[in-house]
């Protein structure tokens, strides 16, 4: 029994060390206003525990400030954050393995979706990972992409391209500006934009007359009726995120790699948990 027991405090002291080794693809961002106020910071957290099975304190941790956002954002949406508005908060683990997950938290996050999310995270070359957005106040979300790109960046350990940071936000404006302008669902206009985006990098085009085009097209399948302006918004948008697409590689590249090997990791924890339980249970059974 005493050979037993030894073996199971090497095997926890093994997963332990394993755990530990493999948090280079977790990260979470705070903006610099939850960070600060314990009681947001507290209930941010909850809300990252109740969707991950992963012990916070185990990820790699950022805050985002106000200067960081309004340096992307200012010139695309007009508008400017000072150090108590920024509220979103994001979380990144690079372990799943089955494409992207966005989890938004809708009662607090609510202008922008998880497909919104999806189609900006894929202007920088970003389509796998399991992504959570909250904030513990009530939110737009537009500010959150920040945060969400920079657990990205903290995860992979690398930095996204200053110019791609901004095609992904100016996409995301539009996306939510059009929205707005036409009554139709965040959703519906956010299918609009990933059909139109597949087209654009399926013939590889940065020429916004073409890109018009394509999506008067697609709109006019989709029964959204668009302005000439609002087309060429979208057209302009989606232009800009296939123009950065060359200044991607190296990010692209350090992102399959650490998603490779956030999922090896997770592999071999998942294996050492089930090998532990079967082994507690080998253990109880001497006690029933």
């Amino acid at each position: 029994m005493k050979k037993l027991l030894l073996v199971l405090i090497i095997l926890i002291a093994f997963l332990g060390s394993v755990y530990g080794a493999s948090t280079s693809g977790f990260a979470i961002t705070y903006g610099e206003t939850t960070y600060n106020n314990p009681s947001y910071k507290s209930t941010v957290n909850t809300y990252f525990q109740s969707h991950t099975d992963k012990n916070l304190s185990t990820f790699n941790t950022k805050v985002v400030t106000a200067s960081q956002v309004n340096q992307i954002a200012k010139n695309i949406t007009g508008r400017t954050y000072n150090s108590n508005q920024i509220f979103s908060c994001a979380l990144v683990d690079l372990s799943y393995s089955q494409g992207i997950k966005i989890i938004v938290d809708s009662s607090k996050i609510n202008t922008v979706t998880s497909k919104m999310y999806a189609n900006a995270l894929k202007s920088t070359g970003i389509t796998n990972g399991y992504v959570v957005v909250t904030s513990p106040v009530s939110a737009t979300g537009e500010s959150a992409l920040t945060g969400v790109l920079e657990s990205y960046e903290v995860a992979v350990g690398t930095s996204i391209p200053e110019e791609a940071k901004k095609a992904a936000t100016e996409e995301l404006y539009t996306e939510t500006q059009i929205a707005n302008q036409t009554n139709q669902s965040t959703d519906k206009i956010a299918e609009l934009f990933d059909q139109a985006q597949q087209e654009v990098q399926k013939q590889n085009l940065q020429d916004p007359a073409q890109i018009k085009t394509i999506v008067n097209n697609v709109a006019n399948s989709m029964n959204i009726n668009l302005t000439d302006n609002q087309t060429q918004d979208i057209a302009n948008a989606l232009a800009n995120s296939q123009k950065v697409q060359s200044s991607l590689t190296d990010f692209k590249n350090q992102l399959q790699s650490a998603t490779q090997q956030a999922s090896q990791s997770q592999g071999i924890l998942n294996q050492i948990k089930n090998y532990l339980q079967s082994f507690t249970d080998y253990i109880m059974s001497f006690f029933g």
